[in-house]
């Protein structure tokens, strides 16, 4: 430092050493070569320790990278969250080895070969090597059960290799010497058995992850709640936030009705974080365009276009890694690899909803309502305001900022409008407004944020909760022009949305560092397979240790101790992992067999009771086995199903449906009651027709008064959920169906969550010791679609008693079938068997038509929202697309 090397750079650090920095480098203890006795070598020793502890005191010789090299410090040596520093050192590592599909040159002729330099650092769960230069990683190992380290020649097919195989590469380095090469393999083979142990082993049910104790979880019914937690959380991020959906749709506000402008909405969410120096990385399905029009393009466009911290990458690219019919269908949020949400609930249009399941979206402070409030403001009446079909509109949290706020940008709507408006000066100026909304302060009625003064405090009148294309109706129409997120596509004055029902889970602690894991493995391969990725910009990921995992920074609040793992379908294409994994399936299958006492069920499709042509998985089997038993035992045991009326694929049912959706009935109606593989037709050889003692079908229905008419909908159920015995709850994305859970077809997560607390509780009309987690999650259910909420009189206190499941389930599921029929003749109805009875059903009006008030007489008979399960709709039709249409050409696998 003191030589005066003339270059500009050299004199500014000349110049800034610091005086009193230590500069003279110590000098080396020298001794003779003679045979030197023991209490000499302990000396020796310690002022060989005081020479090194010298050396790294003066910082330029602690950064000198030759330094680093000889005491094996590297910049992720002694990152606290990657857990204990491991091994390191200069390795030439051989090119080759990972495991793609489709592609099986892995090099076999030394031709192929190259050797690269490279620093290995070994961790608790992972390894990975940088290039000595940059410091960039370039590559990460993930320890999994088929991790193992071999030193032979004959499998290194070199000289003082070492050869690490897992799942997902066969990774060759070599070393400089042969008792070189042995110390990298034993100590590489030692510290991860003392390390990692969890991670060589096979886990329950074939899962990669393992049982984790005390991890706090929460679960969600309906997107409300869940967007809320999810926004809270991404706020509470302080390193990196992971999410991957089968569709995301960048537009989306988390938190509604919107009282903060654009403050919780998914882009300006993750903005705000990006530009506060968190991470996120985004992996998106990249859908084959044709068929699917969720514009996955359009979103990562979106999201990259924010913030250069901001990552998305698409998969699978269809021609390249040649997967055609499977998508990754897993819907994950995590935060700091410590709060990892799980479940069906994509960020995307339609998702959200709550409790009321609410038909119509035309401005939440209808007129005739608020002009009874401008005649009774004086009044101290009650906190909400009733809408037009009597749901109390209370629904806007704190009153509303009194600056002006950022609106968000909506058609129509002037950028540099208020916030706030007089509701008395805008009756009086607009008398004669077209729209049914007294706070859509224009003709198009696009919402915007305004508060209506009121004797009691204040009533936010938001005009919407669902802008643009979130409002929708996919059976009716699927979604157009996505890079227009808020015009509406759908006439909201006389078309209904469809409801959506839908379940999720937040888990925390080791358990959200198996989801993180996951992801990692997942963004990791991704970018290995697309060139495009392979760049530095796209950085490699590290899982966190879990010897760090409890120390949680944030918690969801309101979560319960539970036993925690989690699940998942992967393959080669979908993870790059050797062998499938359905760990998922396994988990149904094996949680049916052992339960005691009933399963409820809420999926987004029914398909299974294996033939092994068609269908494979054993979920069907698996039930119609444990009834059996029951039978013979002669003991009680129920099986609840809710699943959608109607797929969700676009079709117009009065006349049939269309291909897509009877292809998808076909294989529901073939697990349900058609066919010999079916599961009450192999009950009703065993029982004849005790089976509905055991088992039944339900769907859900609403219906709402748009405009002056009566019109109804289904309600589409979402739900990837099972509960048994009031102590056991699977929630993920995985549906029922080969496709989810196959494990080589699309690749999904759930977690598997068992109550370690216990409440007093009834099963049977006997005590019963019940878990907080899963009782409380089917009371939400069953309360939400029996209509508990409005009427306490219910008891679903006990779910397998003769008198919950006859006198409560399902005469409730019978008499509002029933009474929809009569109302509203709407389909899928069991009157309805063939395509003539189909024609002759819709000659004939329902009541909404005819007498109206007889109609909503009858409407007031309604609990909740069950349905009973339509199971002769057009029982004497083929269903099968025919020959020479387009679905007919396609491989089946697409619909099961």
């Amino acid at each position: 430092m003191r030589i005066p090397l003339p270059t500009r750079s050299h004199t500014v650090r000349r110049r800034t050493v610091r005086k009193s920095e230590v500069r003279e480098i110590p000098s080396l203890p020298r001794g003779g070569d003679e045979l030197v006795r023991d209490e000499q070598v302990s000396s020796r020793k310690r002022q060989l320790e005081d020479y090194l502890n010298k050396l790294l005191k003066m910082a330029m010789y602690r950064k000198y990278h030759h330094t680093m090299e000889f005491i094996d410090v590297s910049q992720l040596s002694f990152i606290h969250d990657l857990g204990p520093k491991g091994l390191e050192g200069m390795i030439y590592k051989r090119s080759g080895g990972h495991r793609i599909p489709g592609i099986n040159c892995c090099g076999q002729s030394q031709a192929c070969y190259h050797w690269s330099k490279r620093w290995l650092v070994v961790k608790d769960s992972c390894l990975l090597y940088m290039k000595p230069d940059s410091g960039a990683i370039s590559f990460v190992l993930l320890v999994d059960k088929e991790f193992s380290i071999k030193m032979d020649s004959k499998d290194t097919e070199t000289k003082h290799g070492v050869r690490i195989d897992s799942l997902s590469r066969t990774l060759v380095f070599k070393c400089s010497s042969y008792r070189h090469a042995r110390w990298w393999g034993q100590s590489i083979e030692s510290f991860v058995r003392n390390h990692g142990k969890a991670f060589l082993r096979d886990h329950r049910f074939g899962s990669f992850a393992q049982e984790q104790e005390n991890i706090p979880a929460k679960w969600y019914v309906n997107g409300k709640t869940y967007m809320e937690d999810v926004a809270d959380a991404l706020e509470e991020a302080k390193e990196e936030i992971f999410i991957t959906d089968w569709w995301l749709s960048p537009e989306i506000f988390l938190k509604r009705p919107v009282v903060e402008g654009n403050r919780w909405r998914l882009d300006c969410t993750l903005k705000r974080k990006a530009q506060q120096g968190v991470r996120i990385f985004v992996m998106l399905y990249k859908e084959v365009e044709l068929a699917l029009g969720i514009n996955s393009g359009y979103s990562k466009r979106t999201l990259m276009h924010l913030h250069p911290n901001i990552k998305v990458m698409r998969h699978p690219d269809h021609v390249s890694s040649s997967v055609y019919l499977w998508a990754h269908h897993e819907k994950i949020v995590v935060i700091d690899q410590s709060v990892a949400f799980v479940g069906g609930i994509d960020l995307a249009y339609g998702r959200w909803d709550d409790r009321e399941h609410r038909l119509t979206d035309v401005g939440s402070v209808t007129r005739s309502v608020a002009l009874e409030l401008a005649a009774s403001t004086n009044t101290p009446s009650g906190k909400g305001v009733p809408s037009a079909h009597g749901v109390p509109q209370s629904n806007g949290r704190g009153t509303p900022p009194s600056e002006p706020v950022d609106l968000p940008k909506l058609k129509g709507i002037g950028r540099n409008r208020r916030a706030r408006f007089s509701l008395y000066i805008h009756l009086h100026k607009h008398p004669l407004q077209p729209a049914d909304s007294v706070s859509s302060v224009d003709s198009t009625g696009s919402g915007s944020v305004q508060s209506l003064k009121t004797g009691v405090g204040e009533l936010q009148g938001n005009t919407r909760f669902w802008h643009g294309k979130d409002y929708c109706n996919f059976v009716f129409k699927d979604w157009i022009q996505l890079d227009k997120p808020f015009d509406d596509f759908i006439d909201r004055y006389t078309t209904p949305r469809m409801p959506w029902h839908d379940i999720a889970s937040v888990v925390h602690g080791r358990a959200a560092r198996d989801v993180a894991r996951h992801f990692i493995q997942r963004w990791n391969f991704t970018k290995i397979m697309k060139p495009k990725y392979r760049s530095l910009s796209y950085p490699f990921l590290l899982p966190k240790s879990h010897s760090t995992a409890s120390e949680l920074k944030y918690q969801v609040p309101n979560s319960v101790n539970t036993k925690v793992q989690v699940l998942r379908s992967a393959a080669d294409w979908s993870a790059g992992i050797k062998y499938h994994e359905e760990s998922i399936h396994n988990a149904y299958i094996q949680v049916i067999a052992k339960s005691k006492h009933y399963i409820y069920i809420e999926n987004q499709f029914f398909i299974s009771c294996a033939d092994n042509r068609t269908v494979y998985n054993k979920i069907g089997d698996a039930i119609i086995e444990r009834i059996i038993r029951a039978h013979k035992e002669g003991r009680k045991y129920r099986v609840y199903v809710v699943t959608p009326l109607l797929p969700g694929f676009e079709g117009d049912i009065t006349t049939g449906g269309g291909n897509p959706i009877q292809a998808v009935m076909h294989f529901n109606y073939r697990t349900m009651i058609r066919g010999e593989y079916s599961i009450i037709s192999q009950l009703k050889k065993e029982m004849d027709d005790y089976w509905m003692n055991y088992i039944s079908f339900t769907g859900l229905r609403t219906h709402a008064e748009l405009e002056g008419r009566l019109v109804t909908e289904l309600i589409y159920v979402h739900s990837k959920m099972l509960i048994a015995d009031d102590n056991t709850v699977i929630i993920g994305s995985a549906n029922i169906n080969d496709r989810s859970m196959l494990g080589k077809r699309d690749s999904e997560v759930a977690v598997v969550v068992e109550d370690s607390e216990k409440v007093p509780s009834v099963m049977d009309g006997q005590g019963y010791e019940a878990g907080p987690y899963a009782l409380q999650l089917r009371l939400e259910c069953f309360r939400t679609i029996l209509g508990g909420h409005t009427d306490s009189s219910i008891d679903l206190s006990d779910p397998i008693s003769d008198r919950f499941y006859k006198e409560v389930w399902m005469t409730t599921a019978g008499r509002n079938a029933t009474i929809y029929e009569k109302v509203f003749r709407c389909l899928p109805s069991s009157l309805v068997r063939n395509m003539s009875e189909l024609e002759q059903f819709q000659s004939k009006p329902g009541l909404a038509q005819t007498d109206v008030a007889r109609a909503q007489e009858e409407l007031r008979k309604i609990r909740g929202f069950l349905v009973q399960f339509p199971l002769d709709f057009l029982s004497e039709h083929n269903l099968m697309p025919s020959v020479g249409t387009k679905e007919g050409m396609v491989p089946t696998e697409i619909w099961t």
